[in-house]
């Protein structure tokens, strides 16, 4: 049997590393890291805030690394908090937003090269 060619390594430098502290923020695709996963750091102190209503057609892996968030996906609710692993299945919608108090701190990994999102009108929104 052939050997297959090993994947070349990848280096994606972040953060400002001048200033003591490395703070991830944004999202680095898969296509750029060569693989079939693509990976968004979310961070926000406002309590309230975070992603809108939306939906991807592949799975995606929530990890709270700080703080705790109040997920809906689908019809479920879900409180989540610091070291919690949630996974939102492919195709059902999902949100969530920062408890507090203090600042959320997520790394969101979407099982795709490319990050494909759609946005949809906030059925929680419209029936207030």
């Amino acid at each position: 049997m052939a050997k297959q060619p090993a994947k070349p390594a990848v280096h994606i430098p972040g953060g400002d590393k001048r200033s003591g502290q490395f703070d991830w923020r944004g999202a680095v695709e898969g296509a750029d890291l060569n693989s079939d996963v693509t990976i968004l750091f979310f961070f926000t102190d406002e309590v309230g805030k975070g992603p809108r209503w939306h939906v991807h057609p592949y799975d995606e892996i929530f990890i709270i690394k700080r703080g705790k968030a109040r997920f809906k996906i689908g019809e479920q609710y879900i409180d989540a908090e610091e070291g919690d692993v949630l996974v939102g299945p492919a195709a059902v919608p999902h949100k969530y937003e920062n408890l507090g108090p203090g600042p959320l701190e997520s790394i969101d990994i979407h099982l795709s090269r490319e990050w494909i999102q759609t946005d949809l009108e906030d059925p929680d929104e419209c029936a207030k």
